[in-house]
């Protein structure tokens, strides 16, 4: 069906392939991304390996009767981050992944479906 040199390019297409996406990730990985909710009183920064490294609540958020409002700043915030990391790695690796999540489910990432 294909030949050793058909076979060969085949290999090697792949292989350069796999290190684009590789060093894709790693990028991804090493960038910042933020989520806000309530008008910026919350803010949550993620990395593009859905790590949250900080959560910030602004001192008018706090309202102590009403903490229940404040929970569900933080995870609008979080979700929004999350959203925007889906977003990011869709555009750095769709291209290089086939363009959806599903190619990247065996490979440690995120999914990137909404």
């Amino acid at each position: 069906m294909f030949g050793d040199t058909d076979m060969n390019a085949l290999l090697e297409q792949a292989q350069a392939m796999q290190a684009q996406l590789q060093q894709a990730q790693e990028e991804l990985a090493e960038t910042e991304v933020t989520g806000t909710a309530g008008g910026d009183l919350v803010t949550a920064t993620m990395n593009g390996s859905m790590e949250l490294l900080t959560l910030d609540i602004r001192p008018e958020a706090v309202d102590p009767d009403d903490l229940e409002g404040l929970s569900d700043l933080v995870v609008a915030a979080v979700r929004d981050a999350q959203h925007n990391v889906q977003a990011l790695a869709s555009s750095k690796l769709g291209p290089l992944a086939g363009g959806g999540g599903d190619a990247l489910g065996g490979m440690g990432l995120p999914g990137l479906g909404g």
